[in-house]
């Protein structure tokens, strides 16, 4: 799976990591709607963190469709709202 993390570029992922990065997501999804910036803040960089650690780098110069697009971890808890909704990212 290639996994885009926004302003980074893209990663080559194991299914392990798009596990890890799936329970990430529904977790942000949760705390999202309860309006925890904090948390928010917290989990938004551990699935940033997940993917460039388990996360094969593409080159740049190669050009893959993203299975998933992870926004920049600046992103405000307002915008979070849109996006981290539902299923969230990935779907279940």
């Amino acid at each position: 799976m290639i996994v885009r993390l926004m302003g980074e570029g893209q990663f080559e992922v194991e299914k392990e990591c798009l596990d890890e990065v799936n329970k990430i997501d529904n977790n942000i999804v949760k705390i999202v709607n309860k309006g925890d910036e904090k948390a928010f803040r917290t989990e938004i960089k551990k699935m940033t963190e997940c993917v460039r650690r388990q996360g094969k780098k593409v080159p740049v110069e190669v050009l893959k469709p993203s299975d998933v697009i992870i926004p920049p971890v600046d992103l405000t808890l307002e915008e979070a709202k849109k996006i981290f909704k539902d299923e969230g990212l990935i779907p279940d």
